[in-house]
């Protein structure tokens, strides 16, 4: 068995970069930009008035001045002002051209084309200056999952096209005699498939492109059938059949039909038995049936794996550092994802953490981590966990 730390090193060497293409910029939400993006203008493109109020080229208290025209936001007065002169202003509009500061009206007196200013004007000149925002050739960097912000920005920048990362195509195989669908009547000695639906879930939130491929039946036939359906494919996934029974027709048939093994099992708990390598030209990783196994699995190794396809920085999923509100007991020779609630007083272990149980997994919300032979924990202790909400 290899650890956890070193497996990831493996399934990074197994992860090829994918291509870039471009999409759209309303289609850009939660994709990773692939190349910089420059402004192809200035933002603002003029100087612009900050405030409502009156453009002059001096202020003084008690200064008479004669009103010549009018600047709106799209409506700009492109005629010089003078002194003795102002124009009416308001926000977003471009200063005329001699205008030095904006005096805003609440400090002015207005009768008909005439304006006095008050004796208590502000030092502000109320100017925004072109390019005061960004200017020409300014960048959005490369390497960031793009959110709500930088759509913004991208579009005041005036970029209508985003190059972004190709979405990896994930396709998900679960084996298994025992597995029907949901929605399906299973026989009486069958269960319900819901690995694949949960990781299929995980991927998308990733950015991945999961596809949902028929079960593969324990037998060579219809594995064969399955990865013929995954041709195309930048990741295979393969959820249970990588142990070593009799009726673990991944890890016995797979080899057969052209798997290269990179390594297999996990000192981790769960979710020892996993494997990984390439199948031609897709990378593949075999993970344990258990469905508790297989997701946290996911959180583990799949999502560190596809950030890394997408052009993200090679290393595991963060941990954030909490509090234990009850004691645990030693830990194991094998690292440890516990699932556990987060509670006011700190993290709460579950009292079983049995591999099958999906219901206690639908109410955690932290994963909390023990390292290898870890000792007793006391209640306040500091522990490492993952979120899983």
């Amino acid at each position: 068995m290899i650890s956890v730390a070193e497996a990831l090193d493996h399934l990074f060497k197994l992860a090829r970069p994918l291509g870039v293409e471009t999409v759209p910029l309303l289609q850009a939400h939660r994709r990773v930009l692939a190349r910089d993006v420059a402004a192809t203008r200035n933002q603002p493109p003029f100087d612009g008035s900050a405030m409502d109020g009156y453009a002059v080229t001096e202020a003084a208290p008690g200064l008479r001045l004669r009103l010549i025209g009018e600047s709106a936001a799209g409506h700009g007065f492109y005629q010089p002002v003078k002194s003795g002169e102002a124009v009416r202003i308001f926000t977003g509009a471009p200063v005329p051209q001699g205008a030095k500061a904006v005096v805003i009206q609440e400090d002015v007196t207005r009768e008909g084309d005439w304006i006095t200013l008050g004796d208590r004007l502000e030092d502000s000149t109320h100017i925004r200056p072109a390019g005061g925002d960004f200017k020409i050739g300014d960048t959005v960097g490369s390497g960031r999952v793009i959110g709500p912000n930088d759509i913004a920005l991208m579009a005041s920048m005036n970029i209508a096209d985003v190059p972004v990362a190709r979405r990896p195509v994930v396709a998900l195989i679960s084996t298994g005699d025992e597995l029907v669908m949901p929605g399906e009547t299973p026989g009486p000695d069958q269960i319900i498939a819901s690995n694949t639906l949960g990781l299929h879930a995980l991927l998308r939130d990733l950015g991945a492109e999961p596809r949902l491929l028929p079960i593969a039946r324990d037998n060579e036939a219809s594995l064969r059938t399955a990865f013929d359906l995954a041709k195309g494919a930048d990741l295979i996934v393969t959820i249970g059949g990588a142990s070593v029974g009799d009726h673990d027709v991944v890890a016995n048939l797979a080899p057969k039909l052209g798997f290269e093994q990179s390594f297999y099992k996990v000192a981790m708990r769960p979710g020892k038995p996993l494997m990984a390598g390439r199948f031609g030209e897709a990378m593949m990783i075999g993970l344990p049936g258990n469905p508790v196994s297989a997701m946290v699995c996911g959180h583990v190794f799949l999502a560190p794996v596809v950030r890394a396809m997408l052009g993200l920085p090679a290393q595991a999923t963060p941990r954030r550092t909490g509090v234990l509100a009850d004691a645990l007991p030693a830990n194991g020779p094998r690292e440890h994802y516990m699932r556990a609630r987060m509670t006011d007083a700190g993290l709460v272990a579950f009292g079983s953490q049995d591999s099958s149980l999906l219901g206690i997994l639908g109410e955690a919300d932290a994963l909390i981590v023990r390292v290898p032979k870890d000792g007793p924990r006391a209640a306040g202790d500091t522990v490492e966990y993952l979120p899983l909400r």
